[in-house]
Order: structure tokens, then C-alpha cells, then sequence
């Protein structure tokens, strides 16, 4: 068998379905920014002038195309860039590859985390809070910023797996067809000396810009409003947990989907750089320039649900994890499962007894949790709980198709034994 076949089956309907969602969420950023800002309110457009109105703004690119923007973001990438090389850490290794190798990965995104923090620190005591507001007023130049960064990184990596020697490609990304392979991502795991595109990117720039952004819009509506609301802490406190949560585990994503089958093209480039913290610090934007006061109790509900899915996220995850690295470990020995003919065993109780796909479902609650503390004034601001959904659904129809495929009948075997999708005794 070769060891870079050609890709026959393609997601999202091949070539036209690829330039479809790099347009289509591209359209979004534009329109969800256009659309949702202080000087427009906080509506979705459904009239042709309102979509008149988003357009004119959009064609003016002099307005959010900006060098000084550009600049301050390729400074960005290349601080955590240096940090990465910089900041002794453990090296972890990753999965076996189907070339016999494991590449090697050095953890240190929470230390990196931690000591951009401490320059934020210090940034503020030194200049106060006029850079981070700085930030927020030019969010839209920043993310465009991102957008053209991620495309030309794209770019790069695809000519780049051109180059002479072994490669070894995505078993998705080789089909031949330039546009497909472009967004899907041709090279299974890019570098550049001892950078690992892919895994750098998941990680760090956009994560931590998600991070920074929050704490921007909360400052700016200290700065506009002379507080910081109880909305904003239920919207931006998950999302800095959620963070922290990826960079504390940073080995567990080194052996999920992302790094370990697909590869890295526009797709990740600018799912990684962009779409994160563009669109998911939506909440925090909105509250910055809308302010929204919750009761104690509606609070309390929404931090309860918040605090609640988090955790069924993070144990379930963390279950998996432990019974793939060791499952001869005491805290998950007695956990039942089903021994496949390809080696693997698929855990049939504990968390994963309950649902194929229970950390989904904590992972969809707890962005739902996120969207209520913005209130009910807009839909909006829910774009993020009905695009997750979307997005869950559609890699649970891959994780399920690949399945199906690998296991043969031991995943008939093994979905009898868990019927439930996603919420127990539901569905």
C-alpha cells in the first residue's frame, strides 16, 4: 500500500463545497461584524436595505484593512512563536504515525500562557488600560488581519508540501484537486525546524486571542459604562476556563482528530487564527457596547449551567484520555468495554456508557450557557450555539462514518450496547 493514496471520498462536497465555506464564513465575520456593532445596534439583517447597508461597508475596505493592524498582528503570532521555542517544557510524543514515526511535541502552552499574561500585566501598569482599549476598538482591523494571515499561512503550507522527499500527506487532502486540497489541508503535519505548524496554531494564537479580546471588551465597558456587568463575567469567565482547561491539557489534543488525521490547510489555518477568537468572543463585543444586568437567580441558573456542562466536558474527556493512555490505570481499570479485532477497545460504561458523544453534549451546554448571559434582545448573539451545534453534528457524522469503517461490525456490537447519540435515554 502506498503511503500517501489518493483521496477518494471528500468532505463538504469536494472543491465546490470548500470554496463554498471559505466564502460563507468569511460572508459571516463581515456580516455578524457589520451588522452587530454599536454604531448599527444589534440586528440580523432580513431587509435588502439592511443588507444594502452591510455591503457598502464591506466594499470599504480602507476601513478595516489596516498595516498598523497587520503589523501588531504578525507580532503577536511571532511572540507566542518564540515563546514556544523559548520556554523549556517536557516533550510529549505524539500518536504513531502510519510512516512508523511519532513526532515529538514540546508542552509548554500554559507557561506561554502564563507569561503573556504577566506582559499584559505589566502592559497595563506601565500604560493603564488605553492599549487593550486599543484592541477592542479595532477588532474588526485585527481579525481581517488574521484573515489574510491564515490565508497566506495556508498558502505557504500547501506549496510547501510540494517539496522533494518524503511528505507524508492527509489521508483526506490528496485528491488532486487544488481548491479541495487547499482548504482541506494537503501535509498531515507541517513544520518548520521544530515548529509544528498545526499544533502551534490550534493552541496558541488564536486561543490566547480569544483570551485577550475578552479582557479587552470587559475593559472597554468599564471604560464606556464605569462597570463591568454580571453578564460579562458569565460570558467571558467560562470562556477564560475553557482556555486555561485546553492549555492545561495540551497533551490530550495531540491525540484528537485535528492533530492526528486532518491536515493542516485553510480550514484549520483559519478555524485556529480567526474563526475562534473573531467570532467566539462575540458575547463579550456585544456586552461591551450593550450591557445586560441578570437578577441573582437567573445568574445563578445560567452559572450552574455553565459550571455543570464544563464538567461533563472536561470528565468525559479526561476519562477517554486515561483509558487510551493507560488502561490498566486504577482510575479507570473497571471500566467495561468491547475489544475490537483491530486491537482497540471501545468503553461501554462510565461516562461513555452513557452517550457515544456525552462530551458534546457538555461542550454545546456550556456555549449555550455562554450566549444566555447576553440576554434575550437579540438573536445574534446565539450565532455561536447554532453554528456548534452544526459543527458537532457534522463531525459526529465523520467520527461515526470513520468508525463504521474501522470497526466493522464491532461498532454495530458496540452501538447496541450505547443506542444513545448524545444525552442519555434521549437521544
Amino acid at each position: 500500500m502506498t503511503l500517501n493514496p489518493r483521496t477518494v471520498h471528500r468532505d463538504f462536497y469536494g472543491a465546490p463545497g470548500a470554496a463554498a465555506v471559505m466564502a460563507g464564513t468569511v460572508t459571516v465575520l463581515f456580516v455578524w461584524y457589520f451588522g452587530c456593532n454599536e454604531d448599527a445596534g444589534c440586528q440580523l439583517p432580513v431587509t435588502c436595505a439592511q443588507w444594502a447597508r452591510i455591503a457598502a461597508a464591506a466594499a470599504d475596505y480602507r476601513a478595516y484593512v489596516s498595516g498598523e493592524a497587520i503589523a501588531y498582528y504578525v507580532l503577536w503570532w511571532s511572540w507566542l512563536a518564540l515563546l514556544y521555542f523559548v520556554i523549556p517544557a517536557p516533550v510529549a510524543q505524539g500518536v504513531l504515525l502510519r510512516n512508523g514515526q511519532r513526532l515529538k511535541y514540546p508542552i509548554n502552552g500554559l507557561p506561554s500562557f502564563l507569561v503573556t499574561v504577566a506582559a499584559a500585566v505589566l502592559v497595563y501598569a506601565m500604560r493603564g488600560a488605553a492599549p487593550f482599549l486599543w484592541i477592542a476598538d479595532h477588532y474588526f482591523q485585527l481579525a481581517v488581519a488574521s484573515v489574510l494571515f491564515a490565508t497566506a499561512q495556508a498558502a505557504l503550507v500547501y506549496l510547501y508540501s510540494f517539496r522533494r522527499g518524503p511528505v507524508l500527506l492527509a489521508l483526506a487532502g490528496n485528491s488532486g484537486n487544488p481548491v479541495y486540497d487547499f482548504f482541506i489541508g494537503r501535509e498531515l503535519n507541517p513544520r518548520v525546524g521544530a515548529l509544528d505548524l498545526k499544533c502551534f496554531n490550534e493552541l496558541r494564537p488564536g486561543i490566547m486571542g480569544w483570551v485577550l479580546l475578552n479582557a479587552s471588551f470587559a475593559l472597554k465597558q468599564h471604560a464606556r459604562f464605569g462597570v463591568v456587568t454580571n453578564s460579562m463575567w458569565l460570558a467571558i469567565l467560562p470562556q477564560i476556563a475553557y482556555c486555561v482547561d485546553t492549555l492545561v491539557f495540551e497533551r490530550c489534543v495531540l491525540t484528537t482528530m485535528d492533530i492526528v488525521s486532518d491536515g493542516f490547510g485553510w480550514m484549520l489555518s483559519f478555524g485556529d487564527l480567526t474563526w475562534v477568537p473573531a467570532m467566539y468572543s462575540l458575547q463579550a463585543r456585544y456586552l461591551s457596547f450593550h450591557p445586560v444586568s441578570h437578577s441573582t437567580p437567573v445568574a445563578a441558573l445560567i452559572a450552574i449551567l455553565a459550571i455543570g456542562s464544563f464538567l461533563v466536558f472536561r470528565l468525559s474527556n479526561s476519562e477517554k484520555n486515561a483509558f487510551r493512555t493507560n488502561p490498566d490505570d486504577p482510575a479507570v481499570s473497571h471500566l467495561r468495554y468491547i475489544a475490537t479485532e483491530t486491537g482497540s477497545r471501545l468503553l461501554i460504561s462510565g461516562w461513555w456508557g452513557m452517550a457515544r458523544h456525552i462530551n458534546y453534549t457538555g461542550d454545546w451546554f456550556f456555549g449555550l450557557a455562554q450566549c444566555l448571559a447576553t440576554g434575550f434582545d437579540t438573536p445574534m448573539t446565539y450565532f455561536f450555539s447554532v453554528y456548534f451545534l452544526v459543527l458537532l453534528i457534522h463531525r459526529f457524522y465523520r467520527d461515526e462514518s470513520k468508525c463504521r469503517d474501522k470497526y466493522k461490525k464491532d461498532w454495530i456490537r458496540y452501538c447496541e450496547a450505547v443506542p444513545c447519540m448524545f444525552i442519555p435515554y434521549v437521544i
